[in-house]
């Protein structure tokens, strides 16, 4: 015992014998120890070669039943705007067109048809995202708040006061109080550019009721179609309560806070 009393450094291994090189004898020791060394070994091993290591299998579920796929949505878009920019302004020939193009899906293709009337709007294809939104409302599609603003800014670059108003009623009756201040924002920017300012202060009245903030664009325009109206007096109410007496301007790299000149006592 006294010969074999070595540092562990200098143990070998022979299957289940474990001996020093300096004793005459061999010393057995308990096999459960063989299992622990070669596992620490491994673990040595594993830690210097990354391609050893046990990989985990994925907690990741696929619920399919729940999951709408995507997968081809941007192609699918980009063949939707191919087709319809070639077709003419025929209201028969493009809802045709449009119901062959999703014939042959098991869903109705919402985000494919979504990324189409964005890529439209970058392109400033107003009459065709018209075209194509009245087709989503003939299918019965609900559409989002998105959508709306991008038909509203359609209805706003075409010209179109009337359709827009009629489409401006459904949304306030059928969502009221959901409605977006970007949502009045755009309906305030069409009267304005399309020079419609009693137009302006009914929706501002809406915005009044249902207790939609303003912001600064928005005020400006409102307190102009006070002042067309001969309505200084109210303009200047309307800028003491709602106008920030404070801007921000970039200058020189960095955020500067500048007083509005539009303030007024």
């Amino acid at each position: 015992m006294a010969n074999c009393s070595s540092s562990m450094g200098e143990i070998c291994m022979r299957g289940d014998l474990f001996c020093t090189p300096r004793s005459t004898g061999l010393l057995f020791f308990s096999a459960s120890f063989a299992p622990k060394i070669i596992v620490s070994q491994s673990v040595r091993h594993s830690r210097r070669d990354p391609s050893l290591k046990i990989k985990k299998a994925s907690k990741r579920e696929h619920h399919l039943w729940m999951k709408r796929d995507s997968a081809g949505s941007g192609q699918k878009a980009l063949n939707l705007v191919h087709t319809v920019e070639k077709l003419t302004n025929e209201k028969d020939v493009i809802y045709n067109t449009l119901d062959k193009w999703c014939a042959f899906e098991t869903e109705f293709p919402v985000i494919a048809v979504a990324k189409a009337l964005e890529i439209l709007r970058r392109r400033r294809k107003w009459l065709r995202i018209i075209q194509v939104t009245k087709w989503l409302l003939s299918k019965g599609q609900v559409l989002t708040m998105g959508t709306f603003d991008t038909l509203l800014l359609a209805f706003d670059m075409d010209g179109r006061v009337d359709e827009a108003e009629s489409v401006w009623k459904i949304i306030l009756q059928t969502y009221t109080r959901s409605v977006s201040k970007k949502l009045f924002s755009r309906m305030i920017a069409l009267y304005d550019h399309l020079h419609h300012p009693d137009k302006i202060l009914e929706v501002f009245a809406d915005m009044e009721e249902l207790g939609v903030t303003l912001d600064d664009d928005t005020v400006s325009r409102i307190g102009r179609a006070f002042e067309i109206l001969g309505q200084n007096d109210k303009r200047d109410l309307l800028f003491k309560r709602y106008k920030c007496k404070w801007r921000y301007l970039h200058f020189k790299g960095e955020h500067v806070r500048v007083r509005s000149t539009e303030t007024y006592n």
